[in-house]
């Protein structure tokens, strides 16, 4: 799993500023950062994957350096990835992880499936 550490302990610092509830898993060939027991943020290769409001969809895919998010082959509204280079300043790249941040906040945890026994 191949993912930029950089990015990735960039994003760390920038959770650990408000959040204590944070789980990193591996994940999508990548690292996912989870807060609050929800898919947060993540690092893939050199990009970082952004969970939104998926009603801000259209807005925020036009973002520089902001690409749809297609994993699974197909467009999926609420995530993007962001190439490394549009967040070449702290400015920056504090404005996508409050971006997640915030919609984390409100968006409500996925339903997990009891473990058989």
């Amino acid at each position: 799993m191949a993912y930029n550490e950089l990015l990735a302990n960039r994003t760390r610092e920038l959770i650990a500023l408000t959040h204590d509830n944070v789980e990193e898993k591996k994940m999508f060939g990548g690292l996912c950062f989870m807060v609050n027991d929800k898919m947060c943020l993540g690092v893939m290769n050199d990009r970082l994957m952004v969970r939104f409001d998926p009603a801000r969809y259209e807005e925020v895919v036009e973002l520089d350096g902001c690409r749809p998010m297609d994993f699974t082959g197909k467009m999926m509204k609420g995530y993007v990835y962001v190439e490394s280079e549009a967040l070449d300043s702290q400015i920056k790249m504090k404005f996508w992880t409050d971006l997640a941040l915030e919609y984390n906040g409100i968006v409500k945890p996925s339903v997990k499936k009891k473990k058989q026994k």
